[in-house]
């Protein structure tokens, strides 16, 4: 299975300026566009320990716990912007005690710094904030 290569990271805050800056546009929200209200943000520091442990694995390119990690995430819940196929990315967060793999993942996009953390799999998604 190929993964995606990990890029340095920037502030998604930053990027989104930069856009806003460039293009002269602003950000707003369709009306048939639900991603906005069901992503929110997380401090890095926030995440359970078992979320930084995925991260890392991510950063190492592996090896990984479970063979679906690093598959493609469809975001058929369409919670997530919508982006091409193979853009987003899903890994599994271990969850104690668990007998499965749980519903916690984190799913990277392919934009610099675009990972993002569900506990609830796939119904809300959390932008991982590195900057706190």
């Amino acid at each position: 299975m190929r993964f995606p290569p990990r890029i340095t990271r920037i502030s998604a805050a930053a990027a989104l300026l930069s856009a806003l800056l460039v293009g002269g546009g602003t950000a707003t929200a369709t009306a048939g566009d639900t991603s906005a209200a069901a992503v929110g943000n997380i401090c890095y520091g926030g995440l359970p320990s078992q979320a930084h442990d995925t991260l890392d694995l991510i950063e190492q390119g592996g090896p990984y716990p479970y063979s679906q990690d690093g598959s493609v995430f469809q975001n058929r819940e369409g919670v997530l912007a919508s982006q091409s196929a193979g853009y987003y990315h899903e890994y599994t967060v271990i969850t104690p005690g668990s007998s499965t793999r749980g519903a916690r993942r984190i799913v990277t996009g392919e934009e610099n710094q675009e990972d993002y953390y569900t506990s609830d799999h796939y119904a809300s998604f959390k932008l991982v904030d590195y900057s706190c």
